[in-house]
């Protein structure tokens, strides 16, 4: 066994195969090691499987969820372990290209070349892309693994406790004789609900083509062979003899298995109503879906932005329905001297518009100030003009009191209205002054 593992980690160092560009280089990690728990192994017995009997995966982006099936003594495969996916980045939908941060969907294979037991990410293998399809359309990208340490830029990342049992599950069926397995990557479980709630996505068609390999094994329980031609997938095709599948030619004439194409066609009918009913449903709205190359192409640049330390928003940027972008405003690190230079004059352009604006802070509180002192004379004059007038008015009121006096005192019973009358002119004069002082605000 240490030894097929050191010839695996002899191919692995050649080939450069790092877990999200894991370059790690340790000494033989114990963990690439480890039995599966003794509950597991119970549970396969159970189902009539074998420690090193074959296994597959297959992943849910939505759910969250990375599955294992492995083969029974019939040939048909069963689940028999799933996991919560610790980190996925990127959103739904298929990985474009390199930097995209998009973690890949499709039909893939892992090879012993590929597990990766050195892995700075506790443990990693790598799930094989770009595949075939991939590579015919054009898409790019390299390091797309299953590894722990919950971390991801483009991966599938599981926590270290649940990296050593999958990586346990492949690397026993790699020991019982199986030479690769079949990692199948979906966007979310493709049941007709799901379909129906994406059916207006720009991915939609990719999605349609993944659902016929997804059906295949739904119907058999046995991985689907899996070709590439005219640039598409296709699933449990037999190519005539002397013939074979060319990833951007025409696909040749093809047969399938009577019995699989009538089991496909009743499948497809009850998924058709299914789907159909679906439609008209409430269902919870989608999630976030990559906008295809476009998207893809503009979070690249932001992705070589950053590997080059420039200072960029510490989340790549989303392109909304409308073409518009969608950016987070907190940057995010700064790792070279470019990066610190564009970091300074960011610094030197926010200290000149701090600058600016207790600028104008000033002239808008002096203008203030001036404008308070201005309205306070004002008010100063107005009380002034007012006491006088109120002055005036008690003199004259007491002018015309002595006269009033005189000639009621003439006669001795008018002596109250004369003090009546000398109350109601202080009366009247008390009477004006508030009347003006109230109208300047006194």
């Amino acid at each position: 066994m240490l030894a097929k593992l050191a010839r695996t980690a002899l191919l692995i160092a050649a080939i450069g195969v790092a877990g999200c560009n894991d370059s790690s280089m340790k000494d033989f990690a114990p963990h690439a090691n480890k039995p599966l728990p003794d509950k597991i192994l119970a549970s396969m017995k159970a189902k009539g499987m074998t420690r090193t009997s074959p296994v597959m995966a297959r992943i849910f982006k939505e759910e969250g969820k990375l599955e294992i099936w492995k083969a029974k003594t019939n040939g048909r495969y069963d689940l028999v372990a799933s996991y919560d996916i610790c980190k996925w980045s990127g959103k739904l939908g298929p990985k474009y290209t390199e930097g995209d941060r998009q973690a890949p969907e499709g039909f893939y294979t892992v090879r012993p070349a590929q597990m990766n037991p050195r892995s700075s990410y506790h443990l990693a293998f790598n799930i094989g892309y770009p595949n075939v399809y991939d590579r015919a359309n054009g898409r790019t990208g390299s390091h797309l693994m299953v590894h722990g340490a919950c971390s991801s830029s483009g991966c599938y990342s599981m926590t270290d406790a649940q990296i050593e049992q999958i990586y346990a599950f492949g690397r026993d069926a790699f020991q019982g004789g199986q030479t690769e397995f079949q990692i199948q990557a979906f966007p979310f479980r493709m049941t007709a609900a799901n379909m129906a709630r994406y059916r207006k996505d720009p991915n939609y068609e990719f999605w349609k083509m993944l659902k016929v390999g997804y059906d295949n094994f739904e119907i058999t329980k046995v991985p689907p062979k899996v070709d590439v031609c005219e640039k598409r997938y296709v699933f449990n095709q037999v190519a005539p003899d002397g013939e074979t599948f060319d990833p951007t030619g025409a696909c040749p004439a093809t047969t399938q298995p009577d019995s699989l194409k009538s089991a496909f066609n009743a499948y497809q009918s009850t998924y058709e109503a299914a789907f159909s009913g679906a439609v008209k449903a409430s269902v919870p709205a989608p999630k976030p879906t990559i906008a295809g190359i476009k998207e893809a192409s503009i979070v690249s640049e932001w992705s070589k932005k950053r590997a080059r330390g420039e200072r960029v928003p510490i989340e790549p940027p989303s392109l909304n329905a409308d073409g518009s972008l969608t950016a987070t405003a907190r940057m995010g690190r700064i790792d070279s001297p470019a990066g610190r230079k564009m970091a300074a004059l960011d610094a030197e352009k926010a200290a000149k518009q701090k600058a600016e604006e207790q600028r104008l802070a000033a002239i808008e509180a002096a203008k203030a100030e001036k404008q308070a002192a201005k309205a306070q004379a004002l008010a100063e004059k107005e009380t002034a003009r007012i006491n006088s007038l109120a002055e005036e008015e008690e003199a004259r009121a007491a002018a015309e009191a002595p006269v009033a006096t005189a000639t009621i005192a003439s006669t001795p019973d008018a002596a109250p209205a004369a003090t009546q009358a000398a109350n109601a002119g202080e009366s009247r004069t008390t009477r004006l002054k508030k009347k003006l002082l109230g109208m300047f605000g006194g």
